[in-house]
């Protein structure tokens, strides 16, 4: 018989721990103390959060911190207590025989409350395995973080058709046209209708051909531009994660090609998705489709060019999560699952191409979770 699992315990803020902001659905910024008892979820929080999270209602219990502090005292009165004494005092108190934590838990906590006699265990993967699988509420906030994504392309779009080309350049409002101002006004707009972009990438020309590569300086006439967007909805924390590819001017037809392949992937591996297909065989499918159409992908010692990333990656309270859709691993997508599905091209001189739509995987197929049109060329 399987031994029971031990009660998760965290301490961590919610602005760097996505597992601390799923445990405890409030945002607190400074690390505090979360842990289960049964189906219960506790907290510990000083007097200046004590009040708010309380009022949040998402914990069974708050603790005041002053309180257990002193409790610690009191049981270990030759340390100045801390959270390993503290934690330690709660162990006792409810009678908890250990905790589980996450692989990331703070070593030097760890080891502090091994020597005190607190049993830990390690996750040794996800400490939560249910955040792969998405409630209605959580693919609403998804779908709401790609919403933000649509309104982030339509500026983009905005400023590009408002453009002119004058030789090399594109210029906006009497000034060149770069990718800073593009991205501000992206991350503007996101900004004001509720949510919060971090290293939106707006690449053109080569600079497009590095996937994470965010884009500088002067965006080009008749150059392809990569834009991918991931905004957080700041409500509830979820993010949404979007790719379109844009060029103002007139396309090539090695440019056109290239942007009609890529999309042409993109729509098989939305079509082969659904609950029970494995990520590896739908990222096999774009390989493929690549293939057919005569592009190759090499590895050089500058670098790689054709397809050279994973086709889409889990996503929620973090921009990547499990499951994921690669060559490198075999993984099984699950009904409730939400993925990206992500196909890109790249070849220095050519430019680079990338679609990204988000979708919930149920036993009929894909859900699309994002939308927004996939017009291109602009003149």
């Amino acid at each position: 018989m399987a031994r029971p699992q031990l009660p998760p315990l965290l301490y961590a803020d919610t602005a760097t721990s996505t597992d601390q902001l799923y445990f405890s659905r409030v945002s607190v910024h400074d690390p505090f103390i979360a842990f289960g008892v049964g189906r219960k979820r506790i907290t510990v929080q000083s007097a200046l959060e004590f009040g708010r999270v309380k009022k949040a209602r998402t914990f069974d219990a708050v603790l005041p911190l002053e309180d257990w502090r002193a409790k610690a005292a009191k049981r270990f009165p030759r340390s100045k207590p801390g959270p390993a004494e503290i934690i330690a005092t709660l162990a006792r108190a409810y009678r908890i025989a250990g905790f589980r934590v996450a692989d990331d838990f703070p070593v030097a906590l760890f080891l502090k409350l091994r020597k005190l006699g607190v049993r830990l265990e390690t996750a040794n993967g996800a400490l939560f395995p249910e955040r792969e699988f998405k409630t209605p509420a959580e693919a609403a906030a998804i779908r709401e973080g790609n919403r933000l994504s649509s309104i982030g392309f339509t500026v983009c779009e905005q400023v590009l058709r408002a453009s002119r080309i004058r030789g090399r350049n594109l210029i906006y409002q009497g000034q060149p046209l770069t990718s800073e101002r593009l991205r501000h006004a992206i991350d503007s707009a996101i900004m004001a209708a509720g949510g919060r972009a971090d290293d939106t990438i707006v690449a053109g020309g080569d600079q497009a051909c590095d996937p994470h590569e965010r884009g500088s300086g002067p965006l080009r006439p008749n150059e392809l531009i990569i834009a991918d967007i991931f905004p957080r909805v700041v409500a509830t924390g979820y993010f949404g994660d979007m790719t379109r590819t844009y060029l103002k001017g007139r396309a090539s037809e090695a440019q056109r090609r290239l942007c009609t392949t890529v999309r042409a992937a993109h729509q098989a591996a939305l079509d082969a998705i659904r609950a029970d297909i494995d990520g590896r065989a739908v990222h096999q499918l774009v390989v493929d489709t690549f293939t057919a159409a005569g592009y190759e992908t090499k590895h050089g010692k500058n670098g790689s060019v054709g397809f050279f990333h994973g086709t889409g990656h889990g996503l929620g309270l973090a921009v990547h999560e499990m499951p994921r859709l690669s060559g490198l691993v075999s993984m099984k997508l699950k009904a409730g699952a939400v993925v990206t599905v992500e196909p890109g091209l790249y070849y220095p001189g050519l430019g680079g191409c990338r679609v990204e739509d988000v979708v919930q995987v149920t036993a009929q197929g894909a859900k699309l979770l994002s939308c927004h049109s996939y017009d291109w060329e602009i003149r």
